[in-house]
């Protein structure tokens, strides 16, 4: 099937990057599993380098594909960083609820993407395996706190049970189609612009293998 189409033969409005990150077995790749094909791994193993999977939805009776990028949380793959985040219009910031290391690993992780990408870009700081409520070492509150500071969204989830999963993810989602919207409207408004602002161009993310149609809107329209 060709990329431009999603189920149904539905033109794609919009491509979204979203990005997730954090330590190694946070569960990052069990939440891309749950969200993109509604599944759960008990023997997941550790992701190697980078993978992405897709998921069409609608909103606002727009086609949005969300493209989700899962990356190997261990120090030897960050090499790979620069383009990993290139192009990112969302990001998960994933921790894992009952170890405390990876939630104070969050700022390094927030500093890092802040780094590379752009400055738009909607996040969400996640809590995972809220399933194991007994074994909590990272109150919400703190989380909460944390996220407040940052200016980022919170959310506590559970891939195991398929807590909070896909409003997550639909949260994000959302609220980049809220901003890239803003943006296209003030766009049109500009008489110089004639509705073809530059801020609808973006750059240009290429997929090995998967050319991204020229009809597609770019999933990096976000910049300023």
């Amino acid at each position: 099937m060709s990329n431009l189409y999603g189920e149904f033969n539905q033109k794609i409005d919009y491509v979204f990057k979203v990005v997730l990150i954090g330590d190694s077995a946070v569960g990052k790749s069990q939440l891309l599993a749950r969200f993109a094909r509604n599944e759960f791994s008990l023997d997941s193993k550790a992701t190697i380098g980078v993978e992405f999977q897709t998921r069409t939805l609608t909103i606002d009776h727009k086609t949005v594909k969300a493209q989700i990028w899962d990356t190997a949380g261990q120090e030897r793959y960050r090499a790979v960083t620069s383009a990993y985040y290139r192009g990112a219009v969302g990001a998960l910031l994933v921790y894992d609820m009952t170890k405390r290391q990876s939630f104070d690993h969050m700022a390094r992780w927030l500093e890092e993407l802040r780094g590379h990408a752009d400055k738009n870009i909607v996040i969400m700081l996640i809590g995972n395996k809220s399933d194991l409520g007994t074994l909590r070492a990272i109150p919400t509150e703190d989380a909460k706190e944390f996220a407040q500071r940052e200016n980022l969204f919170f959310m506590e989830t559970s891939a195991l049970e398929a807590t909070n999963v896909e409003t997550a993810f639909l949260t994000v989602l959302t609220e980049i189609y809220r901003i890239i919207s803003k943006k296209a409207l003030v766009a049109n408004e500009e008489p110089e612009s004639g509705g073809n602002s530059s801020l609808l161009k973006g750059t240009k993310i290429v997929v090995p293998g998967q050319e991204q149609p020229s009809g597609t809107k770019s999933a990096c329209c976000m910049s300023s």
